[in-house]
């Protein structure tokens, strides 16, 4: 079995494959992340409570844009499990070519997601909006050609600054709003979180159309924790939520060819 841990700002998102099917699936808070003997009971705990023994685990592939816990992520494997480590980094095989100015400023996770995308959907041109802490957009044409992308801070970061940096703006749950107009300062916050995100997503994606792809024929492939909110909003093509666990188990596949 493959462990797969995706080390983002807010949450490591893990999952488990028995060869191709993520058969478990869990979120850790990244602050808490501790040492490696706090973070290797959590795993050991919360693979128990899948009923996966320890010892089934033959590998773990992560990717990380939080390089203070990839020592720790690392020493956890090391120490808990016997099994084979594998980072997500420039220089391994992805099955993409990156056009990026310098391919090692792009993130594991944007790599990740594009992998999982591109086995989803080969030869088609591809849009991937993920929307966690930072909401990134990175465009992927037929050919597997990685061509970069945009990067906006995510619904929770804009909430944390708006309460941050003013005097009388509070901290609210992040949803949708049932309608553009709020009638108190809670719902109006709501409400500009939301539909920013969502014009401005709207916004850039037609421009990622026209200006990269000349009105081809492109799906929009939406995942991270937040997709979720615009499902109704035809935003995306398809919602995918594990689509970075599945380009980790993929790219841990090329590390092996």
């Amino acid at each position: 079995m493959l462990l797969c841990l995706d080390v983002g700002n807010t949450h490591i998102l893990g999952g488990v494959f028995d060869n191709d099917e993520l058969i478990a699936r869990f979120r850790y808070a990244t602050h808490l992340i501790g040492t490696a003997d706090q973070f290797g009971i959590f795993l050991l705990n919360i693979l128990q409570a899948k009923k996966i023994a320890p010892e089934q685990i033959t590998a773990t592939a992560v990717s990380s844009v939080v390089p203070g816990c990839d020592f720790t992520i690392r020493h956890t494997i090391s120490l808990y499990f016997k099994s084979e480590f594998f980072m997500l980094q420039a220089g391994v095989k992805t099955g993409l070519n990156i056009k990026y100015k310098n391919p090692n400023e792009v993130g594991a996770d944007r790599i990740a997601n594009a992998i999982g995308a591109v086995s989803h959907y080969p030869n088609q041109n591809l849009i991937i909006v993920d929307m966690g802490t930072a909401t990134t957009l990175c465009a992927v044409t037929k050919k597997k050609d990685y061509l970069g992308g945009a990067i906006l801070p995510g619904l929770r970061l804009s909430m944390e600054s708006l309460k941050a940096n003013t005097a009388k703006l509070m901290a609210v749950d992040i949803e949708a709003p049932t309608t553009y107009l709020g009638r108190s300062t809670r719902e109006s916050i709501q409400a500009g979180l939301y539909y920013s995100q969502l014009g401005g997503l709207k916004e850039i994606i037609a421009g990622f159309k026209q200006e990269v792809f000349q009105g081809d024929v492109t799906m929009v492939i939406g995942t991270g924790g937040f997709a979720q909110l615009y499902r109704d909003k035809t935003l995306f093509d398809v919602i995918l939520p594990d689509l970075v666990l599945q380009g980790l188990y993929k790219a841990y596949a090329y590390s092996l060819s």
